[in-house]
């Protein structure tokens, strides 16, 4: 008999799916544009001519991809000052993120700005005007694409840049990244231990089970996160939809928020649970805006206590990408330890005896089926 698992299941293995999704073009693929200012933003060149003039049809793409969760920044040789300058006059400042101007070779600025946002370098685009500067990152940093201004409206039209959906994240992404650079900003003039420096975001963590309206974003989040995604498989949403409805599966949405706004919905998990006393963790990821809030450990300690509840095991798969490590850490420290392998897909075996209290850092809220909430960490109260 064919289950829901089984049609929302490929047939191909788990290694197979991850080796596929990692060698195709992703759709959306591209999360952050970094663009030249001198005859690419605008026409002329500052340094010669103060009143240089915005080229239109490129600032109504900046705005365009900003709407769909783009992000944009700058590599530029130029002076500062008389760039950002110029950038206020416009009212453009606040579109770019970790904007790199000076005189350095632009392959040092987009790995700058990459190592800024904690996104991957293919993840990426620059745009430029000159040949010789798309040739310097092409070389230097080959996962990047490379996009010459003068055919902008055509490589803008690739699906890299178009995500199957728009989610409210999405739409809020350049806002959630400012909102995060305050938070780096205090963290690093904070002059008490990290525990602390957590405890004083007064963050919520709320756990619950997909809903319809969250398979937009569960997919999102498996094609655009990497580096804490545990198998580096993407799901698309009728897949999520059918797991969602499985009997034999637990979905999990995680979100965050604490006193500076919400970073959304950051965290999946997605959990088979067999008929023989072993749960197993299929797919375990967060977004890499979350990595040092130390709540991948809360998720993985939550899935822990279900499974522990229900009298289970729990295994978990885990395929190295290359670009996970983040992740597999996350499992050890958890106290799984490897119990298979087969190629570049390993078996992990969760340790209930290492189980952890829930993070005395974050408030917690588990969602129940029923829509009822259970509340522990700091404020319980007033959330309960």
């Amino acid at each position: 008999m064919t289950t829901t698992a089984d049609t929302a299941a490929s047939a191909e293995t788990i290694e197979a799916q991850t080796a596929r999704a990692m060698t195709k073009p992703k759709q959306g693929r591209i999360k952050c544009v970094v663009w030249d200012l001198d005859h690419t933003l605008w026409d002329g060149i500052l340094l010669e001519d103060a009143d240089v003039a915005l080229r239109a049809g490129v600032v109504d793409q900046i705005h365009r991809l900003d709407g769909l969760g783009v992000l944009h920044s700058i590599a530029s040789r130029n002076d500062p000052e008389m760039a950002l300058a110029k950038l206020r006059e416009f009212g453009l400042q606040d579109m770019f993120l970790h904007p790199q101007i000076g005189w350095g070779a632009k392959s040092e600025s987009v790995s700058h700005i990459a190592k800024a946002l904690n996104l991957g370098l293919d993840a990426f685009a620059f745009v430029d005007d000159q040949e010789f500067e798309l040739a310097e990152v092409g070389h230097a940093l080959p996962e990047v694409l490379c996009v010459d201004v003068a055919d902008l409206g055509a490589q803008l039209a690739r699906p890299e840049f178009h995500p199957r959906f728009v989610t409210d994240e999405s739409a809020k992404r350049r806002q959630m990244y400012l909102a995060q650079a305050t938070r780096d900003d205090i963290e690093r003039e904070f002059a008490g231990t990290n525990e602390e420096f957590l405890s004083s975001l007064d963050m919520t963590f709320v756990i619950a089970p997909a809903r319809t309206e969250d398979l937009q974003r569960a997919e999102e989040l498996t094609i655009r996160t990497n580096q804490l995604n545990s198998t580096g498989r993407t799901y698309s949403y009728d897949e999520l939809d059918a797991l969602r409805e499985s009997p034999d599966h637990l979905l999990l949405v995680a979100s965050l928020e604490d006193k500076f706004g919400t970073y959304g919905k950051v965290g999946l998990t997605l959990v088979e649970k067999g008929g023989d006393g072993v749960w197993k963790l299929l797919m375990l990821l967060m977004s890499c805006r979350v990595m040092s809030r130390g709540v991948g450990s809360v998720l993985l300690n939550h899935v822990m206590g279900l499974a522990h509840a229900a009298g289970c095991e729990l295994h978990a798969d885990f395929v190295e990408t290359g670009r996970n490590r983040m992740m597999q850490i996350t499992y050890a420290f958890a106290g799984f330890s490897e119990i298979s392998r087969e190629g570049s897909l390993a078996v992990l075996k969760a340790d209930m005896a290492r189980l952890q209290p829930p993070a005395p850092y974050v408030k917690l809220v588990i969602v129940d089926e029923d829509g009822t909430e259970h509340v522990t960490g700091p404020g319980a109260a007033e959330r309960g």
